[in-house]
């Protein structure tokens, strides 16, 4: 459908070292023919747009269970910073519902809680990069 494999860079930033919910979640994206580009914990930001910068990804996926969350507009800021104005971010794990709002202001596109299906996440993923690769394209056209 899209010529090749969607690219998704799953890591944890910030100081949350805890690291089996984004095992899962790469694994599921792999699972699905998805590229998963997948790094240990405690990545900064920067070295996260890098990377994405490098690997060409459609998506980055953070996962957060202590209050990591917080610094994605950061982030979303950064890759925006780099010209990755098409690259999709989505979090997962505990995100206060309170807190959900402010995130997707700032420019991520889905928030995963706890019990969210595996099929829910690589439907999303998959919608998500379909959208970053019609954005990269629009871009390069005008």
């Amino acid at each position: 459908m899209m010529g090749y494999p969607e690219r998704v860079l799953v890591t944890k930033i910030g100081f949350d070292g805890h690291d089996r919910g984004s095992r899962v979640v790469a694994a599921y994206l792999r699972d699905a023919g998805m590229e998963v580009i997948y790094t240990p914990p405690w990545q900064e930001i920067a070295a996260v747009v890098n990377l994405a910068l490098q690997e060409d990804v459609d998506v980055v996926g953070v996962s957060s269970l202590a209050t990591d969350h917080l610094i994605l507009p950061e982030l979303v800021g950064a890759l925006r910073e780099a010209g990755l104005h098409h690259v999709r971010v989505i979090v997962g794990g505990i995100i206060p519902q309170n807190e959900q709002p402010e995130l997707i202001s700032a420019g991520v596109s889905a928030v995963f809680n706890p019990g969210a299906t595996s099929q829910e996440i690589v439907e999303t993923v998959r919608r998500l990069a379909q959208e970053a690769r019609i954005a990269r394209e629009a871009a390069e056209i005008a």
